[in-house]
């Protein structure tokens, strides 16, 4: 009995481990937002080991049953496997490149369709890889513990002491107050601040702290528009509600693209990338490319709501400065802690944005990025809180908050990408895609962003580009381009998902608000996801080779070393 006791505990915590992956990532598949918003008395009860025969976001399997797509997947998954390893033989393609193909279609099948919890599925390279030959364990085994895994684990332990002290809502707050009273104004001023704080903090913590504040302001505005005879607003046609919503939801999908940290899949290239072709990816590096990307699409993300999508009535909101200068003063005067951790992190930034010019010359060893992280928090975990005795700015207690599920996702995609670039399996595939030669780089690396951006609204941004970044390593083999295009192409496109609840949880959390109806999102959404479209294609073909001095129309020849 203990021991069964012990298996139901374990089994019950993976869950809660891929409920927390689902919260920084999309991958629910349900038409109900109550489902996809989190819940904490479940992960607590799942953290307990006596939680619900469902997880929290309605994904089912934790208990007694399976819903029917999670018991396709489970039949689908091994047959898959069993199969490729049986009978695909196909010339040129070694035995353990067949093993890595047949493990990766399971480990996908079983991604796409949850038919386990996303970080029990992500063990499975350390199981399949080595019995089938494809890996070694110990190749296998060193992918969860990449460097690029460390500086994501870094840089979320800052960001979980600025939410342990308020400082991320302060910012928020101090950033929405700078604008006027103007409902176009409030509303960027939303943007601004949720895309400013989704470049260090997770995407759902994010838009979930901000949502509330949103609330006041638009009740605010309701209130405005009774006194002036407009009678009761309906909430579902109240298009300043719409506006300010969705504003949060896109700007915290936005703003995740500016930094390496900002969202998973810009992780995962930067592993990948090192894993395959043993090149950094610097902090610096990518904000060069990332932030103003990030800068225009939110303008245009801006525009798009307030002058194209749903045009507002109420033009100005005299009380809308009130209701944030109230939340302000709820924070109370600025504790030394969120000092504290303001002070890391700013150091921290600076050093990220400035290491390759000015700590490396001055600092003897090999510093990284991932460094400069940990230093970080284990700066915040030695100094001791002065208004909480016997408290520190950051606790264990507080850092069992990390997104394990995710961080393990981590390490099973770059896995699968040393079995693809071991085994030879990356480049048979890039053979096989040389049908492709003599298109256009620019179409073919539209359809590629375009194709993208339409399947994760209703699967994984994460598993997604996981999934497609050797993909586009062996398609630019393959056309001779660098691979930097198609696969930069594929991880910002997972970011960029508009159209419905369940494309990202932010959109899931501003739909539980009342203020949206899923035509609604839909047709907004639609529309910027072609934005999308344009945007990432024309950045990445005319604007990274300019700042990251390359030249996209050729494989580099450091690279097929």
């Amino acid at each position: 009995m203990q021991e069964q006791s012990g298996i139901k505990s374990f089994w019950n915590w993976m869950w809660q481990l891929h409920d927390q992956a689902k919260d920084l990532m999309s991958f629910a598949v349900t038409g109900n937002p109550e489902k996809v918003k989190p819940k904490e008395d479940d992960r607590k009860q799942a953290g307990n080991g006596s939680g619900p025969n469902q997880p929290a976001n309605g994904s089912g399997g934790s208990g007694s049953s399976f819903d029917t797509r999670q018991k396709v997947g489970i039949i689908l998954g091994p047959l898959l496997f069993i199969v490729t390893l049986l009978f695909f033989e196909p010339e040129g393609l070694s035995g353990s490149a067949v093993a890595i193909l047949a493990s990766t279609l399971w480990i996908a099948t079983w991604w796409i369709t949850e038919a386990v919890p996303i970080p029990a599925t992500s063990l499975l390279p350390l199981i399949l890889f080595p019995l089938t030959g494809g890996l070694s364990g110990d190749a296998t085994a060193s992918s969860y513990g990449d460097n690029t895994i460390f500086l994501f684990m870094g840089g979320f332990l800052i960001a979980l002491a600025m939410q342990k002290w308020n400082l991320h809502k302060r910012i928020a707050l101090f950033i929405i107050s700078l604008v006027g009273t103007s409902t176009e104004m409030i509303v960027l001023g939303f943007m601004l601040a949720t895309g400013l704080l989704s470049m260090w903090i997770s995407n759902t913590a994010t838009s979930m702290m901000m949502v509330p504040i949103g609330l006041a302001v638009i009740y605010q505005a309701s209130e405005q528009l009774k006194k002036e005879g407009e009678g009761q607003v309906d909430h579902s046609s109240f298009n300043f509600g719409k506006v300010v919503m969705l504003g949060i939801a896109y700007s915290a999908s936005i703003g995740g693209l500016a930094t390496i940290i900002g969202t998973p899949p810009n992780t995962i290239f930067a592993a990948v990338v090192s894993e395959t072709y043993n090149i950094e990816v610097s902090f610096a590096g990518w904000m060069a490319f990332g932030v103003p990307l990030s800068l225009i699409f939110l303008g245009i993300a801006w525009v798009y709501l307030v002058k194209m999508a749903f045009p507002m009535k109420i033009k100005q909101l005299p009380g809308g400065r009130e209701v944030i200068d109230k939340e302000r003063r709820g924070l109370g005067e600025m504790s030394v802690e969120e000092k504290i951790v303001l002070t890391v992190f700013g150091v921290t930034a600076l050093a990220w944005i400035s290491r390759s010019f000015l700590l490396v010359p001055y600092v003897s060893g090999n510093i990284n990025d991932t460094i400069i992280a940990m230093t970080a928090a284990i700066i915040l975990f030695l100094i001791p809180s002065i208004s909480k005795k016997g408290d520190f700015i950051l606790d264990w207690g507080t850092a069992k908050g990390l997104p394990w599920g995710i961080l393990l996702l981590f390490g099973a995609g770059l896995a699968i990408a040393a079995g693809f670039q071991e085994t030879g399996l990356a480049e048979w595939i890039g053979n096989q895609l040389t049908i492709l030669e003599g298109v256009s780089l620019f179409l073919i690396l539209a359809c590629v962003i375009a194709m993208v951006i339409f399947l994760t609204e209703i699967t994984s941004n994460t598993a997604t580009a996981t999934m497609m970044f050797p993909i586009m390593a062996s398609l630019a083999s393959a056309l001779s381009v660098h691979p930097y295009s198609l696969m930069i192409g594929a991880g910002v496109a997972a970011s960029c998902a508009f159209m419905l609840p369940v494309a990202t949880p932010p959109n899931a959390v501003v739909f539980g608000s009342g203020y949206l109806r899923i035509p609604d999102m839909a047709k907004a959404g639609f529309l910027l996801n072609v934005f999308a479209v344009v945007l990432v294609t024309l950045a990445i073909y005319f604007y990274l080779p300019i700042v990251w001095d390359i030249d996209l129309t050729s494989f580099p020849q450091k690279f097929s070393q």
